[in-house]
């Protein structure tokens, strides 16, 4: 039975994906397109993800195993979304909290509950998973925390994951922090569906 929540938005923007100019995408986005193959090319978590065009479908490209995170529906629904309204924008080096982005401060309770809680929730007590997990997923280690590491995601864009292990009183806790190019590919409510395509690809990993 079609899920109707899902299918409906997806569905919209498959129109509009379907009338766009592929090579003007490619310019904006810098996702590679080939005619030939009729996709985009697009990178996350180090691998490779095919978008197909002009029917959009995503699929895993390239000798690595990837996660099935990168190809589901919340997955989905980013790459679609970046591919018809986003841009890349080169990285200057600096991260912001959610609550720093534009309307970050309007969604933070949500992300907070969506992404962070449940982050800290998962991985708190097993630091050892998650760091196992985020060099699977080609993350870049950091000296920030108990626990931190730079996962590369579509668009250019960096999530920067800290988690900080539960102390006598005071119980594990995590934060996302994004690259400053992030307001030019995803918006701020894109960016819950961000934190949970890296919580699900980290489980996933430990798996």
């Amino acid at each position: 039975m079609p899920n109707q929540q899902q299918d409906a938005p997806l569905e919209y923007y498959r129109v509009k994906y379907r009338g766009a100019d592929p090579e003007r995408i490619a310019v904006r986005t810098g996702a590679p397109f080939d005619p030939v193959a009729g996709r985009f090319r697009l990178e996350a978590f180090g691998s490779i993800v095919y978008a197909s065009w002009p029917d959009f479908a995503l699929s895993a490209g390239g000798p690595g195993k990837c996660p099935d995170a990168l190809l589901g529906f919340a997955a989905q629904i980013l790459v679609i979304r970046f591919l018809t309204e986003g841009a890349h924008a080169p990285a200057q080096g600096r991260f912001k909290a959610y609550r720093e982005l534009p309307w970050g401060d309007v969604y933070d309770a949500n992300f907070q509950g969506r992404a962070i809680k449940r982050l800290a929730r998962r991985f708190g007590t097993n630091i050892g998973a998650f760091e196992k997990a985020a060099v699977s997923l080609g993350g870049v280690k950091r000296g920030l925390g108990d626990a931190s590491y730079d996962l590369p995601f579509f668009g250019g864009v960096i999530c920067r994951v800290i988690l900080w292990a539960p102390e006598e009183d005071f119980p594990p806790s995590a934060q996302f922090l994004f690259s400053d190019n992030t307001p030019a590919a995803f918006n701020a409510e894109d960016l819950a569906a961000v934190g949970d395509v890296v919580i699900s690809a980290l489980l996933m990993a430990t798996g």
